[in-house]
């Protein structure tokens, strides 16, 4: 059977950019008609980072007086595709009006400015207030990134040259973004660790999630390093899950901004952490993966291939570790169990932790590299 393609989606920063002309194409609307009747919007069509266009359905329109001032209001629905987003289906609102000054509700955050500066660009409800340095976004402002910063800015303009203005004709305009439950759902995410404080980012350099794609992963570890290096940090600590990291949390008292979830991006968080000029590293992972690095494995990700017990065996053999052949074992960890229970233990782990120090140093030389294996109660077993 062909398997079906997976599903591109859209990012935040490119809901934002579809919401916030969709709210200008209503201010004009009904300034054009002198009238405060809202009208319903099916879609609008903004220009991609990444090159093309892209239709986004609006989920909602509505023309409001605020204070005395017309106030449009516009949303969409980020859809992520295929791709394990915590976003998807989140609504990303934008809120547009003339001539206002700041702030346009309490709600209102500090703005970013452009067009000689025009176009006003406010962090509403539901969008993080960046609370530390080292991040694309200066502290003290909302975690709206410079990329989607210029697509909102462009889907204006567009709206306006739709219109038939010119851009000499744009009046001062301000654009609130903001997201419903955007706190909510970014405590499932990293920005708490990155001091992203109060709702989600609005992210994307191209406009398009694609599934199960390395770059979010890859990009909030150089993220969390930057923030890291920002905050002082001389040791950055590796960590190929949450419970290997709880674990070197309870057991080590490092700042908790040196904590990087490298997930199964061992080689590239290395290289990183290399970049960055850390002067020490460590490296917290369970069994399985830390087998997978001492086999010297770049990517641990099963779908990059899952562990070859035959392999495994070997491997181990030559390390002196004893494995009776007459055992049959169906995973990493049914291997682990049996170690745990032979009085070979400490020394196969010490092995295992030692070769997987060997290779992570490798990479990142000059820095040393301490590796820590966690057990699957989530206790420090040793470090190495």
């Amino acid at each position: 059977m062909r398997k079906s393609r997976l599903r591109s989606g859209f990012t935040t920063g490119a809901c934002a950019a579809a919401s916030a002309k969709a709210a200008v194409q209503l201010l004009l609307y009904a300034k054009n008609n002198n009238t405060n009747e809202t009208p319903h919007i099916n879609s609008v069509t903004i220009a991609l980072p990444s090159g093309g266009k892209a239709s986004f359905k609006i989920n909602n329109t509505l023309l409001t007086f605020k204070k005395a001032r017309l106030i449009a209001r516009a949303s969409t629905i980020k859809f992520a595709g295929d791709d394990p987003d915590v976003t998807n289906g989140a609504e990303i609102i934008a809120e547009a009006a003339f001539n206002v000054g700041f702030p346009v509700s309490s709600s209102n955050k500090t703005a970013f400015n452009n067009c000689n500066n025009k176009i006003k660009i406010v962090g509403g409800k539901g969008v993080g207030i960046i609370t530390k340095p080292g991040l694309p976004v200066q502290v003290g402002y909302p975690a709206i990134n410079p990329v989607p910063q210029q697509m909102i800015r462009n889907s204006v303009i567009e709206a306006f040259l739709e219109n038939g203005h010119q851009i000499e004709q744009i009046p001062d305009l301000a654009v609130t973004i903001s997201v419903k439950d955007g706190e909510k759902i970014a405590a499932k995410t990293l920005n708490p660790r990155l001091g992203i404080i109060g709702g989600i980012s609005i992210l994307g350099t191209t406009g398009i999630v694609k599934p199960l794609s390395s770059e979010a992963w890859t990009a909030t570890i150089t993220a969390c390093m930057d923030v890291a290096k920002a905050s002082g940090c001389e040791i950055i600590v590796l960590s190929a899950g949450r419970a290997s990291e709880k674990a070197h949390m309870k057991k080590f008292s490092f700042a908790e901004e040196s904590y990087v979830m490298m997930g199964d991006y061992i080689e590239f968080a290395l290289t990183e952490a290399k970049k960055h000029e850390f002067k020490e590293i460590h490296l917290s992972a369970q069994w399985a993966k830390m087998l997978k690095i001492a086999m010297s494995t770049p990517q641990t990700h099963v779908r990059y291939g899952a562990i070859d017990l035959v392999k495994t065996s070997i491997f181990l053999s030559e390390k002196n570790i004893e494995i009776p052949k007459e055992l049959e074992f169906n995973t990493a960890r049914e291997i682990f169990q049996y170690l745990e229970s032979t009085s070979q233990s400490r020394f196969a782990f010490k092995e295992v932790c030692k070769s997987a120090k060997k290779y992570s140093e490798q990479i990142a030389r000059p820095i040393p590299v301490t590796c820590t294996l966690v057990s699957y109660d989530g206790e420090v077993i040793l470090s190495e």
